[in-house]
């Protein structure tokens, strides 16, 4: 069986880290480097820096923020937000990212999904997929809609079809967010996460509900998950990832457990 990773994700607005509830509330955690440092020593396998609100400003990654946290860094280091082309996401690598995470870039136009992939190679590339269950659906969801600014714009497509597409696109990986479990610590969306990973065969990242050991033991077996991320857990001292992965092993789960 695969080892399964566990991800700590660093939302980062004005070159600080904060977090909320289903991508509002917004309160401070914490300087991204700093955070980013600790979690890794702590044992996350690998740290998401997501500036989320450079799409929606109209502006570029905050490079000194990447610069400043790779710094830091000895796990692989994935950068999204403000990445519109080959050319933006080449400034990220060169700032000290080892992969970069797309979204509505990526909608707007797919083809630069085959643009990166073809000059830093697929495995750096991860599509992120912010999605919520569309209740007047018959299947709400498999019909789970696709929104792109950082949750605020619905882009009209269904988050199996996208992920399908975003693979054959050349993607490296899918960053999947359920907007309605984000921040909430109630659980992962284990349906969402396993209707993406059946649909797909590049890894699945469940991102959004993490808050307990039993929620990241289900989104690995109910919800067919290949890594798990959180945030406010791991932020806010609820949890290190070191402690998560030795109660994973103790059920079974095959985590990679820190020295």
């Amino acid at each position: 069986m695969l080892t399964r990773r566990i991800i700590a994700c660093l939302d980062v607005r004005d070159g600080r880290v904060v977090k909320g509830v289903q991508f509002v509330d917004l309160v401070d955690a914490g300087d991204p480097a700093a955070l980013a440092h600790r979690h890794a020593q702590e044992g996350a396998d690998e740290i998401v820096l997501l500036d989320i609100t450079a799409t929606h400003e109209g502006r570029a990654t905050l490079l000194d923020t990447v610069r400043r946290t790779a710094q830091s860094l000895f796990v692989p280091f994935t950068v999204g937000g403000g990445i519109r082309t080959a050319a933006d996401a080449e400034a990220v690598f060169e700032a000290g990212a080892d992969k970069v995470s797309i979204n509505s870039a990526a909608l707007a136009d797919p083809d630069l999904i085959g643009q990166i992939g073809a000059s830093f190679g697929a495995q750096a590339v991860i599509v992120a997929i912010d999605a919520r269950r569309d209740v007047n659906a018959s299947d709400p969801v498999r019909n789970a809609r696709v929104f792109t600014h950082g949750g605020r714009k619905d882009a009209a497509r269904t988050a199996v079809e996208w992920a399908r597409e975003a693979e054959s696109r050349g993607a490296g990986e899918i960053l999947l967010t359920s907007m309605d479990s984000d921040g909430t610590r109630a659980g992962f969306d284990c349906e969402l996460t396993a209707a993406v990973s059946s649909a797909v065969r590049i890894p699945v990242i469940a991102s959004g509900g993490a808050g307990t050991v039993g929620h990241f033991a289900d989104v690995f077996g109910a919800g067919k998950a290949d890594a798990a991320l959180a945030a406010s857990i791991f932020h806010f001292g609820v949890s290190s990832a070191r402690s998560l992965k030795q109660k994973l092993a103790q059920l079974g789960i095959p985590v990679r457990l820190p020295c």
